[in-house]
């Protein structure tokens, strides 16, 4: 039996009582960093929400998951086996889905406990009504992959969520300016931890806010979907059908993105996407 288990995001309170219980009859863990889940099991211990444990840790991460698999055996799983990740659900931006599969073509028994998710936690805490979001993960490094993603994601219209590293939250959050400058957006810093922080508001007015900090910690943000109907979407392509002249085409940018309408002018007349230029 493969028991995947998750862990809290910040806060240890977040532990259930049902991991508590699987963690005390556990054989063998499975875990993304054995020096993580060796001081989460010290905390837990230490503050009395697990009275004992004996299982023996093993490292299963992205690195060796793919060696693992190809070694071990159905027998393996006949013990109490768990799998964990340093925080929150398996599985979710997170080492888990090759075990995951794995078990599904051997036919070994398996369950996924619910608990701490990041994704889940901000779209709570975010207000929105929408029925529908989408939880993209970390950006592109490379500002170009940034810019596309951003402008493929909003075009979609629903709920986005992000990661990203505290030294290039700044720089994500200026791309998506440089393609929708009227994004609205809910950031979070260090969500369930005792510093835990959110910023709403239009992109610009929370960039302002942040530049004025020092970005540090775990963040995560949220870009608000503006449902569009297809029929009256006007993309770049239906412009240059239009056959207008380049300063009335920069114009109709302009208006459309918030970019400045000489820069829009100088991309039309070279035959460059102004959402793509610094």
């Amino acid at each position: 039996m493969l028991t995947f288990v998750p862990t809290p995001i910040g806060n240890l309170e977040d532990i259930t009582l049902r991991t508590l219980r699987v963690l005390e009859e556990s054989e063998v863990v499975l875990c993304e960093d054995t020096r993580v889940t060796s001081s989460l099991l010290r905390l837990l211990e230490n503050r009395g929400y697990l009275r004992s444990f004996s299982a023996e840790l093993m490292p299963v991460h992205s690195h060796n998951e793919c060696g693992f698999l190809e070694n071990v055996t159905s027998d393996f799983f006949e013990r109490n086996v768990l799998y964990m990740c340093d925080a929150g659900t398996p599985c979710i931006s997170d080492p888990g889905a090759a075990l995951v599969r794995f078990v599904q073509e051997y036919q070994i028994p398996y369950t996924v406990l619910p608990g701490a998710n990041a994704p889940l936690t901000i779209f709570a805490a975010s207000g929105s009504t929408h029925k529908e979001f989408l939880f993209y993960g970390f950006l592109p490094s490379k500002q170009q992959e940034r810019k596309s993603e951003f402008e493929r994601l909003l075009s979609l219209g629903i709920d986005v969520i992000f990661y990203e590293s505290p030294h290039r939250l700044l720089e994500s959050l200026q791309d998506l300016e440089r393609v929708q400058k009227r994004a609205e957006i809910f950031v979070a810093k260090e969500m369930t931890k005792h510093f835990e922080t959110f910023y709403k508001g239009q992109v610009g007015h929370v960039l302002k806010s942040l530049s004025a900090k020092e970005i540090r910690g775990e963040w995560a943000f949220m870009v608000y979907g503006c449902p569009l109907h297809e029929e009256y979407v006007l993309r770049g392509s239906d412009i240059e059908a239009l056959n207008l002249p380049p300063k009335v085409v920069a114009k109709i940018i302009a208006k459309m993105t918030g970019i400045d309408v000489k820069k829009c002018y100088e991309c039309v007349i070279h035959g460059q996407n102004p959402l793509h230029q610094e």
